[in-house]
């Protein structure tokens, strides 16, 4: 088994350990970098994974090296640990709008270095991420990093580094949007007279049971929305309300504005 450093232990590199260890990663063989003995040691507890406080060290005998901190200091993190890399290790980046280009002169232009796009989701082996690899990446290298994120939940290789940033307006931002969404529900749901628990159940079982019949059908969305609808129904209705107040545009511009924020945050962020 590979040996993985995650270099930082926050929100997304705690989903992604926590979904590792779930599905069978052995604790022995991961390890994260926490700045505090308290973070150090709730990784060790929750997940029974090593956990230290020196970046370098931990990544001197590793073969998978995970960066998981804010883009506001992936260059400095980066830059420290380029010396103390093996020299077949390969590095994944989860950071959105970190280009490839940044992370290799950071790290040195003969590193492997996959983009990594996932999502909150992963801490219940439901995740999905996009990945993205530069020419240095060798398949045994892909392969282990795709064995990560598919023990998480679905994974995909993008045809180009542009299309990561499609990855983050639909997916990596993606669990945000209905979660605001499963909010708005329960809220009116409640308006409407049910307890506050009852709408939370009905909108979450409804959002898992809708997301499970689109993800095992062989008919789309739409064929799918259809099946659902009668006409001079109560769904025909709510839909017709939604596309008089444009459902539709405030989603495409919502998921447009992300892509263009990922694209702007790789430009700011490069040097």
């Amino acid at each position: 088994m590979s040996s993985i450093v995650f270099i930082g232990g926050g929100n997304m590199a705690s989903c992604i350990v926590g979904g590792m260890i779930a599905r069978g990663f052995e604790a022995k063989d991961i390890t994260a970098t926490a700045p505090s003995e308290s973070s150090q040691e709730k990784l060790k507890s929750r997940f029974g994974i090593s956990a230290t406080d020196d970046n370098r060290s931990a990544v001197a005998l590793a073969d998978i090296v995970v960066l998981a901190v804010k883009p506001q200091i992936m260059r400095k993190v980066a830059i420290d640990l380029a010396s103390a890399l093996k020299a077949d290790a390969v590095v994944v980046s989860v950071a959105a709008g970190i280009s490839i280009n940044s992370l290799q002169s950071w790290l040195g232009n003969s590193t492997a270095i996959v983009r990594a796009m996932p999502n909150t989701p992963s801490l219940v082996l439901s995740g999905a991420t996009g990945l993205f690899a530069n020419d240095l990446t060798s398949q045994s290298h892909k392969d282990s990093v795709g064995q990560i994120f598919n023990a998480v939940g679905y994974c995909c290789w993008v045809e180009s580094e542009e299309q990561i940033n499609a990855v983050i307006a639909v997916s990596g931002s993606g669990p945000a949007y209905f979660f605001r969404i499963l909010e708005i529900m329960q809220a009116v749901g409640q308006e409407l007279g049910l307890s506050e628990e009852v709408a939370r159940e009905l909108a979450s079982q409804t959002a898992l049971g809708a997301s499970q019949m689109a993800k095992v059908s062989d008919s789309s969305p739409a064929q799918l929305r259809q099946q659902v609808t009668s006409p001079g129904g109560t769904t025909e209705r709510a839909l017709s309300t939604f596309q008089q107040d444009g459902l539709e545009a405030i989603f495409r511009r919502a998921m447009t504005s992300a892509s263009q924020r990922a694209e702007e945050m790789s430009k700011d962020f490069s040097d």
